[in-house]
């Protein structure tokens, strides 16, 4: 009788071990199951695939001329930006291992980082540095998304669905709004044909997304009738919140690190001078609007605010300034003595040579390649523009 209990209590101990064993078992294949289907490292040995969504309306389109690079290596401040951004000919680099996706008006270009992204074949935007300057930190794969059109609005192009419709443009009421989020969402289940050495099992990092927009809502005094007034552009700031939220909603990702890149074109209204001191209120107005989701509570930590105005080149307006005053003194002299053609070129370049330097002059032709309210056309700008982004989505990161 004491045999056969004490061999019953073996049995049991046994089954109770082998239990045991088995639940540990389970477990540790659940971690490997989710290690494999959430991260796909321990598939494939690679780690997620870092995405970054950029997003806006001209200027993240990017409006300096390819040719203004040249400016960056002028400064012993940028210089280094140049290094990293050409190679040792001096040609564009080519980052293969970042990777773009851009939807504007001209329809979709994908590829390795380059020049050329920008609002044309000819042109560079925030995405150059932006994506250079990660893909250093990261020193693995990254993809950008960009979608960007000039002249749109948030108050309407690109409002968000839990703003509700914008009455006046029905039909056209968030429809960049939606060709964004289509787009993102339409690269994301195609990763491969832009990163061909994506694999599905390694999966991908929604890491953050920048937004830079807001000329087309500044200078709208229909829709902002108090814009020179403390709080007049209130209502782009409460769009704004909405649009992050739905964002985060539409592309499942309900901590996405959010950059509102802030209006800068002009420099700090505070060094405003001339023809340009009446806009100042306007357009600091603005600015802290747009800044003001950035200080909610509910986005802290994961939504911040990059003042684009800390990269703005006031040499390029100074500049342009006294470049401006050599043309008035060329028409009132055109006027009174009726010169034209070669004669006129011959005297503006005798002005151009008493009134700037060498060196300024090669600044002015070289540097400037469109107005300011692209920043100058400057790729210089862009460059500082692209790199201040990228810190601030490194620091969410911290």
């Amino acid at each position: 009788m004491e045999e056969s209990v004490r061999m019953h209590s073996k049995s049991s101990d046994m089954k109770n071990h082998l239990s045991f064993l088995i639940s540990r078992l389970l477990k540790l294949l659940c971690v490997i199951s989710l290690l494999i289907t959430t991260h796909g490292v321990a598939a494939t040995g690679k780690k997620p695939l870092k995405v970054f969504v950029l997003v806006g309306q001209s200027n993240m389109q990017g409006h300096a001329k390819i040719t203004t690079m040249e400016h960056i290596g002028m400064d012993p401040m940028t210089a280094p930006w140049l290094r990293d951004l050409q190679d040792r000919k001096g040609s564009p680099k080519v980052f293969n291992d970042v990777r773009m996706s851009y939807l504007s008006a001209k329809g979709l270009k994908e590829g390795a980082l380059t020049v050329g992204f920008g609002a044309d074949e000819t042109k560079i935007g925030p995405e150059l540095a932006f994506g250079m300057t990660l893909g250093k930190r990261f020193n693995e794969p990254i993809l950008i998304i960009k979608a960007a059109w000039g002249g749109k609005s948030l108050y309407s192009d690109f409002r968000p669905p839990s703003a509700g419709v914008y009455k006046g443009n029905e039909k056209e009421s968030g429809h960049y709004y939606r060709l964004t989020i289509a787009h993102v969402k339409d690269v994301l289940a195609n990763i491969s044909r832009v990163y061909p050495d994506y694999k599905k099992s390694q999966g991908y990092d929604l890491a953050g997304l920048v937004w830079f927009q807001g000329w087309n809502d500044m200078v709208n005094r229909n829709v902002y009738p108090n814009r020179d007034k403390k709080g007049g552009y209130s209502d782009y700031s409460k769009v704004m919140a909405q649009f992050i939220r739905d964002i985060r909603k539409d592309l499942s990702a309900p901590n996405l690190p959010f950059v509102i890149g802030v209006m800068g074109a002009g420099g700090p209204t505070n060094k405003y001078e001339g023809g340009q001191k009446r806009y100042a209120a306007i357009h600091q107005n603005f600015r802290d609007a747009m800044a003001a989701p950035a200080a909610m509570a509910e986005f802290t930590g994961n939504v911040t605010a990059v003042l684009t105005e800390k990269y703005w080149d006031a040499e390029l307006t100074e500049l342009k300034l006294r470049d401006g005053n050599v043309s008035r003194k060329l028409k009132k002299i055109q006027s009174e003595e009726k010169l034209k053609g070669a004669a006129m070129q011959i005297l503006r370049e005798k002005f151009r040579k008493s009134e700037f330097t060498k060196l300024e002059l090669k600044k002015l032709q070289i540097g400037i390649s469109n107005a300011e309210f692209h920043y100058l056309g400057s790729g210089k700008v862009m460059a500082g523009i692209g790199i201040g982004f990228a810190d601030a989505i490194l620091k969410f990161r911290r």
